[in-house]
């Protein structure tokens, strides 16, 4: 079986890249990415490449002779919104097109539950009506348009709504909150912190993009949410990594209404590494059902929230004289704190 990654260097990427022997040859697996690869992470067999989805010509070429084609390539949502369309719906075309005219047996499209918008239903079904917040939302939702345009001229393509996943070597806004647990202060919880928010361990999003590349065609060719199947109040999860670490750092409770207007003006002055996806969901209930995916897709997710919060956790604890400080545009470096580093010291 011969599996093309896009986004192979990403946080996903590369976990795909740890468990894809169970359903091929090292050798029969090409990782493609814009971003650098780091080489010493991956079996020497794997021919990791540059490729760029919006590059037509190059993914026609890329896409001779493949079986599965798993779309991890993706712009988040701190990119600019030129590159955000121009990735997550053009280059998602160019790749389902390039499927097609080469006769790929399937795609396995990583979409997200951000085409939901901010429902007050929950929770969510894959039927639930699609509203994109901002430009990433708003691609994500046009993205799986177009995968079900090429769907119905005969290309079978998977689509996994995953939520927001961690684990080990993931950062971005996470390594914050590990520093600030490690640190021993409160971390603030915009809210009370009584609402789900519903996460997913990487590992278990692994396991159901690989249950997606195997399974027969007819299992697969339609839409999945998939996500934590155990999951508490924020106040719940974050506090019993809390506990995990021993440091003294507890949740610290904060009024939305003033909070997310702060957080709002400190995002325009370019000054705080969170957006508005961050902070504007942060005290709303939010978590799908995966009831769809855990028997049409014979897979059962293994973590929980709190388990995957304290198994990332101790990744960083394990790994941070090695973390490379960043910009805040991937999931695998640590984000410059900004005007947070500021109120920490008074926490």
């Amino acid at each position: 079986m011969k599996i093309v990654v896009t986004g192979g260097a990403g946080f996903l990427g590369y976990h795909i890249s740890q468990k894809i022997k169970r359903i091929t040859d090292f050798k029969d697996c090409t990782f493609f990415d814009i971003a650098e690869f780091e080489k010493d992470e991956y079996d020497p067999a794997i021919k990791c490449i540059y490729g760029d989805v919006r590059d037509k010509a190059q993914m026609d070429e890329m896409m001779k002779n493949v079986d599965v084609i798993i779309h991890c390539a993706a712009a988040l949502p701190l990119w600019k919104k030129k590159d955000i369309f121009e990735t997550n719906v053009d280059g998602t075309r160019n790749v389902l097109e390039s499927a097609l005219k080469n006769k790929v047996n399937r795609v396995i499209h990583i979409s997200s539950t951000a085409v939901y918008g901010v429902p007050d239903v929950h929770p969510l079904f894959e039927d639930h009506q699609r509203e994109g917040v901002g430009p990433y939302g708003t691609s994500k939702v046009l993205a799986e348009e177009v995968c079900e345009e090429i769907r119905k001229k005969g290309q079978p393509i998977c689509i996994l709504r995953p939520k927001s996943f961690i684990g080990t070597a993931r950062l971005g806004v996470f390594q914050i909150l590990y520093d600030w647990v490690e640190s021993g202060v409160k971390i603030p919880i915009i809210g009370n912190g009584t609402n789900r928010y519903q996460l997913f361990e990487v590992e278990d999003l692994v396991d159901a993009i690989l249950q997606a590349a195997s399974l027969p065609l007819d299992k697969i060719n339609d839409t999945f949410n998939v996500g934590a199947k155990e999951f508490n109040t924020v106040n719940e999860d974050v506090g019993a990594m809390c506990v995990y670490a021993g440091t003294g750092s507890k949740v610290m409770k904060t009024p939305a209404s003033l909070i997310k207007p702060l957080l709002r003006f400190f995002e325009i002055l370019n000054v705080s590494p969170l957006y508005k996806w961050i902070y504007g969901t942060a005290d709303t209930d939010s978590f799908v059902s995966i009831d769809k995916a855990m028997k049409q897709l014979e897979w059962n997710p293994k973590y929980s929230n709190s388990e995957a919060l304290i198994r990332s956790y101790q990744w960083y604890l394990d790994n941070k004289h090695k973390i490379q400080q960043g910009t805040g545009v991937t999931h695998r470096i640590a984000w410059k704190q900004g005007v947070l580093s500021f109120f920490k010291k008074f926490l």
